[in-house]
């Protein structure tokens, strides 16, 4: 037993200059000094406590408990701290309460046997250990609820914990895989891979090696195995390192990369197919087609006394059908070719570009095109920006029902893009057919009446689409159409 015996100075002396709340008691349980700090603690001035019973300073309901071990503790004085343990509060003057430890010391005075209780408010290391407490809660709820696997393992490679998620994933009950090593959820080589890992990382400290995102198998229980991927974090346990390692099933990801470079593989075949398909069509196709345009003119020219009006329109039939399947063959190699070859991407003088398909499309006379603003140098593949312009000024001259037709070609920058017009005067289209007229082989007039393969605005589609613009159109039936499109406004192609 550890006892003081110190005279009335000495205490008056210790408990004035101590920063935590002090106060002396006699066997009565009455106070008899208290400190400063006891009356910044409990709010009551410390003169006013002296003489009065210590259990002032706690909650009524612990009152009598306190007073039955303050007797015991008189009959067998010793230094200890009440409170450890268990839950003890003390009562302001305001009647608010709050957590505290106690510590008594017995003393011999001359005044006989007095306690000395040392105050220790711990409402800070109280809200610390509810905060602990609610930050486990959540990180069980956490590890619980997870969607991926979560393992943590000592040092050593020993499964300490497994989650739910990772229970179902290998087969295993937390119980089946506690205590053992953790290279029992994989295969090898996978398994001797993870243990050379850990060890490195053990006497290096590179964490490096602990593989972040790493592809490895794991093992199932019954034997199958699958493809996850895992990453590794290191935390600490006390003085312990501790490992938590975070598993996900990728396997309907492996499955998606498989399919999708089975279809990689299969649209090169069907590409180098494409490319086959087109040498048949221009040569072995376009040939015999020529031969029997040929021998239709001859016969057409040689024994035109011989037919009668409808023998000559017949022939007229027959040659036109020949010219616009031989159109047709050239549209469709010219529609596959789009996105496919590639030509070099050069600057484009637009005004120069447009001038040569107006002199190619020779306009009869009774048509103008009139280009009304100066138009920009853009980044593109000649061919392809003469095939747009090209099809949707020979479809405006093709389809003009007008004595006096009329085409305006415009341009005006709209942000990051050039917004093209190529306007006329023309017949116009019913809305109910503008999506229409962009599809592969759609014509609107009958084939007999105007030359037509339903290739042309299907491919100045593709080939704005593939600058990464857009085309569509306006038109009022009677009064004439607007095709527009845009293309990105590149470095070249930022200025008129």
């Amino acid at each position: 037993m550890t006892e003081h015996f110190l005279e009335g100075k000495s205490l008056e002396w210790l408990l004035e200059s101590a920063t935590d709340a002090m106060f002396i008691i006699d066997q009565e349980g009455r106070i008899v000094i208290a400190n400063p700090a006891v009356e910044r603690l409990f709010g009551y001035p410390r003169q006013g406590l002296i003489g009065k019973s210590m259990e002032m300073l706690l909650p009524e309901r612990y009152r009598k408990t306190h007073h039955f071990q303050l007797g015991d503790y008189f009959t067998r004085p010793h230094a200890r701290a009440m409170g450890t343990g268990v839950e003890l509060l003390g009562l302001r003057q305001d009647g608010s309460e709050f957590p505290l430890d106690v510590s008594l010391s017995p003393l011999r005075t001359e005044r006989g046997l007095l306690v000395m209780a040392t105050i220790h408010d711990i409402t800070r290391r109280k809200q610390a250990e509810e905060a602990l407490r609610e930050s486990e809660a959540r990180m069980r709820a956490i590890f619980d609820t997870a969607v991926d696997g979560i393992v943590t393992i000592s040092e050593r490679g020993i499964i300490e914990r497994i989650n739910p998620a990772a229970g179902r994933m290998f087969g295993y009950s937390e119980a089946e895989v506690a205590g053992r090593n953790v290279s029992m959820l994989m295969p090898a080589p996978y398994r001797e891979a993870h243990d050379g890992y850990l060890a490195r990382y053990l006497q290096t400290g590179e964490k490096k090696i602990i593989g972040i995102g790493r592809e490895v198998v794991g093992l199932h229980k019954d034997g199958t195995t699958f493809p996850m991927e895992l990453a590794v974090s290191e935390t600490s346990k006390g003085e312990h390192r501790m490992f938590t390692g975070t598993v996900r099933n990728i396997s309907e990801r492996k499955q998606t990369e498989e399919q999708r470079e089975r279809l990689l593989r299969e649209l090169e075949s069907a590409n180098e197919e494409l490319k086959n398909f087109g040498y048949v069509v221009s040569h072995d196709l376009k040939a015999p087609l020529r031969a029997i345009g040929s021998l239709a003119n001859w016969i057409s020219t040689d024994y035109a006394d011989k037919f009668d009006d409808e023998g000559r329109e017949h022939m007229r039939l027959l040659i036109s059908r020949v010219h616009r399947m031989d159109g047709l063959i050239d549209g469709i190699l010219q529609y596959s070719r789009v996105g496919r070859v590639k030509e070099v991407a050069v600057a484009v003088d637009l005004n120069r570009l447009v001038r040569e398909v107006i002199d190619l499309l020779a306009p009869p006379a009774g048509i103008v095109i009139s280009v009304d603003a100066s138009l920009p140098t853009v980044m593109a593949e000649p061919t392809r920006i003469q095939q747009v312009f090209q099809n949707l000024l020979s479809n405006a001259i093709k389809y003009m029902d007008k004595p006096e037709g009329e085409i305006r070609i415009n341009c005006s920058a709209e942000g990051k893009q050039w917004k093209f017009s190529i306007a006329d005067n023309g017949p116009g289209i019913d809305r109910q057919h503008f999506e229409k007229i962009f599809q592969l082989f759609q014509t609107l007039a009958p084939r007999d009446r105007v030359e037509s393969t339903g290739v042309g605005l299907a491919l100045v589609k593709k080939i704005v689409e593939m600058y990464g613009g857009h085309v569509w159109l306006e038109s009022t039936v009677g009064a004439g159409s607007t095709f527009f499109f845009t293309l990105p406004r590149t470095a070249t192609g930022s200025g008129k």
